[in-house]
């Protein structure tokens, strides 16, 4: 059977998801942020919830979420989203309820309101974007940053014997009763992006069923405080960063809460 080479040409294949706005990011060139927001977009218009999400806005790189996905957003002080989105999520239960966070936000002052919002197994969804540093605030030590990373606090790398070794939220939820999807995934390469897109829609669907609490981790890069190329930090996420964090699925129990 032949194939209409005009028709073709014409239905596009990729175009603006209705929620993004057109708006001039102030990410950093090579910053993760812009693809997952994009993804983000293209789900809430594939799975039909715009007009019944809520996204909360860190504090950290992601502050300015809300002026790129036009849904409802609110802003949480720092470190509490997962608290904020249960509020909502308990006030609102047939609204979607995501919080998006950094290593900061989420694994720092925030991971009290982590550990307990998947203790009791909030129906929200979290996704948190790991890269290892404090971008926002110039470049210091975070929580998930490698041991030996050079950061603006540690210029000599991180110290296991002084610092701890980098958290690992993932591993550390996985004993959670209550847990339902964790995983962990990247965005250095089309193949990590298109199983961090499945990953994120299988997390959105399973609040809308009524699953259970869902954390996505995205490994994502920092050229600016790496002081790396775009290019070197995919190979660094590839090579590096996913050895200390492997990306895989820890938990998928799917429906029914005990």
């Amino acid at each position: 059977m032949m194939t209409d080479t005009a028709t073709v040409i014409k239905t596009p294949l990729y175009k603006r998801p209705r929620c993004l706005t057109d708006e001039v990011t102030h990410y950093c060139s090579g910053c993760g942020h812009g693809i997952m927001h994009r993804m983000l977009a293209e789900l809430i218009d594939e799975l039909d919830i715009r007009e019944k999400t809520i996204g909360i806005a860190p504090v950290g790189c992601a502050v300015l979420a809300y002026n790129y996905i036009d849904i409802d957003w609110s802003e949480a002080a720092h470190g509490r989203p997962p608290a904020v989105a249960t509020g909502i999520k308990r006030v609102q239960p047939d609204k979607i309820v995501f919080t998006y966070q950094g290593d900061g936000d989420l694994a720092s002052i925030g991971m009290a309101e982590t550990i307990h919002a998947a203790n009791r197994g909030e129906n929200i969804t979290i996704i948190f974007i790991n890269n290892g540093i404090y971008a926002m605030t110039q470049g210091q030590m975070a929580p998930t940053t490698l041991a030996g990373q050079v950061t603006t606090t540690t210029p000599r790398g991180r110290s296991v014997e002084e610092e701890g070794p980098p958290i690992k939220v993932c591993e550390l939820l996985q004993g959670f009763e209550r847990v339902r999807l964790l995983a962990r995934t990247a965005v250095n390469s089309p193949e990590n992006v298109r199983k961090t897109r499945k990953l994120l829609k299988k997390a959105l669907m399973y609040q809308i069923e009524g699953t259970g609490f869902s954390l996505i981790e995205v490994l994502s890069a920092c050229p600016t405080y790496w002081r790396k190329t775009p290019q070197d930090c995919s190979d660094f996420i590839e090579n590096v960063m996913s050895a200390t964090f492997p990306l895989r699925v820890f938990k998928d129990t799917g429906k029914g809460l005990p």
